[in-house]
């Protein structure tokens, strides 16, 4: 619902910047509102602004003319106010006359406010900030979407302008060469070429959605002696100390991908891949959005809002009946008792029944040379 401003399609034509400066899943998740306006500008430059972990994904985006990042890393003051000059710049230099905020934080709003677009439009915040709206000719206040696909919610902030679709699916597509990239470092991991891999990504930023790691070393030896599939875990350079702890098993069936690959690189490595098994985190889109099913465990985080959408992807939950509670972990502890009580015995049939029913719709599960 819009609450302030009003404006028509006719009235926006010029250069569009988008910013979405959420974490790299919200960026994924921020791509069927990019190719929605791709289509409905189709001459105007569309202009993305992301943070500087994301940007290797937006620059991918086959509807994107220009990505433009925030690096928030610390610097000296020179160096800092060098940076800034810059970031402004880039800004200006286009003639925006469309800037649309996704998000309510205030870096966006202040970003949307510099760009010197006529028309800037925005999420409405009611937490006390009201000079953040004030930063913003056009606000959009959206209602009930509890129970959207968070896709959705990013499409609800440009459909005052007129700009619809029903298709709220996000696809990323994959260059040839990460392809050849996310090829050679399975080759060089030693990853048979006639088996079919699976993707574990047990990782996330926020350890409330984290699942036991013990639980995970108990569904990948069910997955690895019960079908024969290799196993890889992915996740940052920073996780691979952990994924180390997980892949320690004699054989050679399970493989630590953690670190191996840039953001931009692992749609290429997941699309590889039979199938995915994640936590609620951007891997889990990515392997979505690159057409590869998936099995999402999910604790207090709500499956109707984050899960992938579609018959090729499931969801593990407890099923406790405070779920979702949408909160950080029990009593803002950081732990989760809907994923720390759920053992890989009750994960298992799941993911049994998945691979049964995908076997039945698309046959065996490829292998690397087969895709």
């Amino acid at each position: 619902m819009l609450v302030k401003g009003n404006i028509s399609l006719s009235e926006a034509r010029g250069g569009v910047l988008l910013i979405q400066l959420g974490d790299i899943g919200d960026v994924v998740l921020t791509i069927p509102a990019i190719r929605t306006l791709r289509r409905h500008f189709p001459e105007d430059e569309l202009v993305v602004c992301v943070r500087e972990n994301a940007r290797e994904l937006a620059e991918d985006c086959p509807w994107t003319d220009r990505i433009i990042s925030v690096d928030k890393r610390q610097r000296k003051t020179g160096d800092e106010l060098a940076y800034q000059a810059r970031f402004l710049a880039s800004l200006r230099k286009p003639r925006f006359s469309l800037a649309i905020d996704l998000r309510t934080g205030s870096r966006g709003a202040v970003a949307a406010f510099l760009s010197g677009a006529r028309y800037r439009i925005g999420r409405f915040a009611d937490d006390g900030r009201l000079w953040r709206n004030r930063l913003f000719t056009h606000l959009v206040k959206p209602e009930n979407e509890t129970f959207q696909y968070a896709a959705e919610h990013h499409l609800n902030v440009i459909a005052p302008l007129g700009v619809y679709t029903d298709d709220c699916t996000p696809t990323l597509t994959v260059p040839e060469p990460r392809k050849r990239r996310a090829l050679a470092i399975l080759r060089e991991a030693g990853i048979p070429d006639h088996r079919p891999i699976v993707a574990i990504h047990p990782f996330s930023l926020w350890q409330y959605k984290e699942w036991q790691s013990s639980q995970w070393v108990s569904l990948m030896n069910h997955i690895t002696t019960r079908w024969g599939f290799s196993v890889i875990v992915t996740g940052s350079p920073v996780e691979r100390a952990r994924a180390r702890e997980l892949t320690q098993r004699p054989g050679g069936t399970i493989c630590n991908l953690a670190g191996k690959t840039s953001i931009g690189d692992l749609p290429a490595l997941l699309r590889l891949c039979a199938f995915f098994i994640g936590v609620d985190t951007a891997a889990l889109h990515i392997a979505g959005a690159v057409g590869v099913p998936t099995v999402g465990i999910f604790g207090p985080s709500s499956p109707i809002t984050w899960a992938p959408r579609g018959d090729r992807h499931c969801v593990v939950t407890k099923r406790m009946p405070c779920q979702p509670c949408r909160q950080k972990g029990c009593r803002g502890t950081e732990r989760s008792r809907c994923l720390d009580d759920l053992k890989a015995e009750e994960v298992i049939p799941f993911v049994e029944s998945f691979l049964e029913s995908m076997q039945r719709r698309i046959g065996t599960p490829p292998a690397v040379d087969g895709i």
